[in-house]
């Protein structure tokens, strides 16, 4: 058990909202289409956690031959996805019920944008669950893994980073809590967590189990 933080700050794809995996699969197929075929453990190693913009840079310095409108049209179709339907990580609602029974105030800070937050939160109800604190990296012009997004999430909750905890899923994300100086859990429910581990995280399978590794 580590020490109860002052605050949580959560990424939201894959930590939040089950959103990461059938991007994944888009991604996958697009990126074979366009000569760069990657295995799933490829993409999660290398391309999880950035923005697609950062996807589409490091995809063709690859090789992969991706049109120019490319990060338009695969946010347009991302988005038409997530609409039909993105479930919920299973345990979360339990994780924010404890952190609000224990009084500990909590953000979000995605390198998605906030249209896509608002999409995908705003099918559970959870956009007014979270008072305002939904943070985006390319909003603020400094995704992860800059430390940037997760220090303007502290600052706004009025917590210094080291009384901070960051749930992630990337190692670009871990990365950037590190660099925050924040405590990082790393949520890896299916794959092994070495990713993490390496950036510093502490891994973790369910997230059933994170109220009482928060120690709440």
């Amino acid at each position: 058990m580590i020490l109860p933080p002052k605050a949580v700050i959560f990424d939201c794809d894959g930590v939040v909202v089950d959103s990461e995996q059938p991007t994944l699969d888009m991604l996958q197929a697009d990126l074979a289409a366009h000569g760069l075929p990657l295995t799933m453990d490829e993409l999660t190693s290398k391309y999880v956690g950035g923005t697609v913009e950062a996807c589409a840079t490091r995809a063709r310095a690859a090789g992969a031959t991706l049109p120019e409108d490319w990060v338009q049209d695969f946010y347009a179709r991302m988005y038409a996805m997530l609409r039909e339907h993105t479930p919920l990580i299973p345990g979360i609602l339990t994780v924010l019920d404890a952190l609000d029974s224990a009084g500990v105030p909590y953000a979000m800070g995605s390198n998605g944008t906030p249209e896509k937050m608002q999409i995908t939160l705003g099918q559970h109800g959870l956009i007014d669950r979270f008072k305002g604190h939904l943070y985006s990296g390319q909003a603020l012009g400094r995704p992860k893994p800059a430390p940037d997004l997760y220090l303007h999430a502290a600052a706004q909750l009025g917590i210094a980073p080291a009384d901070c905890i960051v749930i992630e899923d990337s190692a670009a994300g871990a990365r950037a809590a590190r660099a925050a100086g924040m405590r990082c859990m790393g949520y890896a429910p299916h794959s092994p967590a070495d990713h993490l581990a390496n950036e510093g995280a502490i891994p973790f399978t369910s997230m059933n189990d994170l109220p009482r590794l928060l120690g709440l």
